[in-house]
């Protein structure tokens, strides 16, 4: 037998073994990414107004329950501020509520640590009645030192899609003016 017979023999056997008796290689697991965002962003219409907001998602998968924390880091924000505003797209089909969204002190996570509240902050949420606009009042001004966030309870929303969610800010002072603060785009998968 020549030895391209016998590479083609053993080629087979070990095709039929993976494929018969285990199926081992066919029945693997598929690998998931972690829900964190990805390291490049691409977007076609470049804006020079446009500030990409960090965030953190538990799951990016539709239809699961998440936990999103929408971050405010203290180099994203200039001055303190009473009210945050943050705009929903319309077809953001899942429903927002009060009771589990929460302002707190985060602490960013990495690569060995999660992203998690330090200490919750005490704070008024609403949100509009068509579920476009989340409006968060807290006691007291929020500082500008250390990070802050949104936490959302939610199920992530049905379908494969990409969220822009705003943040609008409004500092302390005599005029009452929000004012743009940055974007989280975030995709489920």
């Amino acid at each position: 037998m020549t030895p391209a017979a016998v590479l083609r023999r053993l080629v087979g056997a070990a095709a039929i073994t993976a494929v018969g008796l285990g199926g081992g290689l066919l029945n693997t697991p598929s690998a998931h990414a972690q829900s964190t965002p990805g390291l490049l962003e691409f977007r076609w219409d470049t804006d020079r107004d446009y500030r990409k907001l960090y965030y953190y998602q538990s799951s990016a998968t539709e239809n699961d329950r998440s936990e999103w924390f929408l971050l405010l880091r203290a180099k994203d924000r200039k001055t303190a501020f009473i009210k945050l505003t943050v705009t929903v797209p319309d077809y953001f089909d899942t429903k927002l509520r009060s009771d589990r969204i929460t302002l707190c002190r985060t602490k960013t996570g990495g690569m060995t640590s999660r992203t998690r509240c330090i200490e919750e902050v005490p704070a008024t949420v609403e949100i509009n009645a068509d579920q476009t606009a989340i409006e968060v009042f807290p006691d007291s001004p929020v500082s500008v030192e250390g990070d802050y966030g949104l936490r959302v309870k939610l199920f992530n929303p049905q379908g494969q899609r990409m969220y822009q969610l705003n943040a609008l800010m409004q500092a302390p002072g005599d005029v009452p003016l929000s004012a743009y603060v940055g974007s989280w785009l975030i995709d489920v998968d």
